[in-house]
């Protein structure tokens, strides 16, 4: 009974230690993906947009094959195919692209706000994906968060320093239709790390990506050369590339596996603040209070939701 005792007390101990190196593996990915819109906003602001979007995707492919080809990993099994073209539509074409679009109209610091509904939509992902069954005062939750997004949406500006008329506007549906994308890009993500490793995973989805984004970088490129471009531009282009994009989730997708979807998830609660932060350092942008008053109502809603009860199906 006694080794009985002792193993069942590893085995716990075990997992709190992967669950907090799975938290502080979140913790990095998360500060590595606050900076994309700012970095993004400075690329678009002088670089074509889709230049932005497709170029940063075939690049990041580009690094992502010679790493698995210098390494000499293995392809991926046949049915790990779906998910990793789910992976891919979320985390390679979807938040990217339409974040990208967004980034010419919205200031960064508001688009990290509507971003911060990340970590909810995650959680539904996640519990979509793996047959979950949320309580009703999840959904709830769920629900009120949205509510505040659009809200803040309607109540801010397109850009607040300009002083243009209030309104839900292109750039904000862009933005919620990316982090629908990327919630459902982590959760596909997340399951597949289970069982490969992390950094193989957003590899596989880029590689698996490049028949589109390369040429579409191509056509992009010569259609429109962003050859006038700063060094502020360029430094903002290959972070979205090499950072968010590729390096970034190394340690978020491991992260993930470590600690669980759920748990590390609500690391991301983190990310609107610190994308203000940053965007108040690089772009100049103002925090306003009601900017900074509806950050603090959205972390607080998928706090709320993250303690609801949800009922889990087994893998």
């Amino acid at each position: 009974m006694t080794g009985l005792l002792d193993s069942t007390d590893r085995d716990q101990a075990a997992r709190a230690a992967a669950e907090r190196l799975g938290l502080l593996l979140g913790l990095l990915g998360v500060l590595a993906f606050a900076v994309t819109l700012p970095a993004t906003r400075l690329a678009v602001a002088e670089m074509p947009v889709w230049t932005v979007g497709f170029g940063r995707g075939a690049l990041a492919g580009l690094a992502a094959g010679a790493l698995l080809l210098i390494l000499r990993v293995p392809w991926p099994g046949r049915k790990d195919l779906p998910a990793l073209a789910v992976t891919a539509l979320g985390v390679v074409f979807g938040f990217p692209l339409l974040s990208t679009w967004a980034m010419q109209s919205v200031p960064a610091a508001h688009g990290g706000v509507v971003i911060g509904i990340l970590p909810l939509a995650t959680a539904l992902a996640a519990a979509l994906v793996a047959g979950e069954r949320p309580s009703a005062g999840f959904w709830a939750t769920a629900l009120l968060g949205s509510a505040a997004v659009v809200t803040f949406a309607l109540l801010d500006t397109a850009d607040g320093a300009a002083g243009s008329a209030a309104g839900l506007t292109g750039g904000d549906l862009a933005l919620l239709a990316a982090v629908v994308a990327a919630g459902l890009g982590y959760a596909y993500g997340a399951r597949l790390s289970r069982h490969l490793p992390g950094w193989t995973v957003i590899c596989w989805a880029l590689v698996l990506s490049l028949p589109v984004m390369l040429p579409a970088a191509a056509v992009s490129w010569i259609a429109a050369p962003p050859s006038g471009a700063s060094a502020g531009a360029w430094a903002g282009f290959l972070y979205v590339a090499l950072v968010s994009q590729l390096a970034g989730f190394f340690v978020w997708y491991r992260g993930l596996a470590l600690g669980g979807v759920a748990r590390v998830g609500q690391v991301q609660l983190l990310q609107p603040f610190l994308t203000l932060l940053i965007a108040a350092l690089l772009l100049a942008e103002p925090i306003t209070i009601t900017t900074l008053a509806f950050s603090v109502l959205v972390v607080g809603l998928v706090v709320i939701g993250r303690r609801q009860p949800i009922r889990r199906s087994p893998d």
